[in-house]
């Protein structure tokens, strides 16, 4: 009974992404890749991560073509397929983040100021997880760089200053993590996204809990 539930839950998800894949514009489009993401990021049982991510993912690649010059769907292209590599990991997950550090590089061509800066966000929370030579392409340095740029671009904004934080705990240096965390937990809402700010800020305290250990 369980396999079978699982597999309706399954394929209920691709009818519901397959039905609404062709947005009327651009923001309606934008707007729906990121309730999938944070459904999926936040709200989606173990079992069912892979195969929806991997939904998500088709979809975030059809929105990319339907809106050829953009660098949004690019953007969030990139950070759906990078959220499936840090959920899921495997033997692909390298794979992955190579391919959301392309899409990324490819939206900043495009307009490095889309979405409030998230280009650099993005590209900064790359560099700092992802391992070093010769493993993968980690590099401290340029997650700053890029973070200061989100920051730069974006000050407020909740995303920037957790991942700025979390770069800055990541080197061990607590103290100033926490000033951006918390921060981050003072950001503005943001009304189209309650779930997301739900999550993120229940990150940040789960980051500040862990430091005060």
């Amino acid at each position: 009974m369980k396999t079978i539930l699982n597999t309706f839950v399954i394929s209920l998800v691709f009818l519901l992404l397959n039905n609404s894949i062709y947005a009327n514009n651009l923001d309606d489009a934008i707007h729906d890749l990121q309730k999938q993401w944070a459904i999926a990021n936040y709200e989606t049982s173990e079992d069912d991560l892979d195969k929806t991510f991997e939904a998500l993912t088709v979809k975030a690649e059809q929105t990319v073509a339907q809106f050829p010059d953009k660098a949004e769907p690019l953007v969030w292209n990139a950070i759906i397929v990078s959220s499936d590599a840090g959920k899921n990991g495997g033997f692909g997950a390298l794979g992955k983040v190579k391919k959301a550090r392309k899409l990324l590089l490819e939206a900043e061509k495009i307009n490095p100021d889309a979405l409030n800066g998230s280009i650099y966000t993005s590209l900064g929370s790359l560099y700092y997880q992802v391992p070093g030579w010769p493993i993968g392409f980690g590099d401290d340095d340029e997650a700053e760089k890029y973070l200061k740029k989100a920051l730069a671009l974006n000050p407020d904004g909740i995303d920037p200053n957790y991942f700025y934080g979390d770069c800055l705990l990541d080197q061990g240096k607590s103290d100033e993590a926490i000033v951006y965390f918390n921060k981050a937990l003072n950001a503005p809402a943001r009304a189209a996204r309650p779930l997301a700010d739900k999550g993120r800020r229940g990150e940040i305290e789960a980051k500040l809990k862990t430091i005060k250990k």
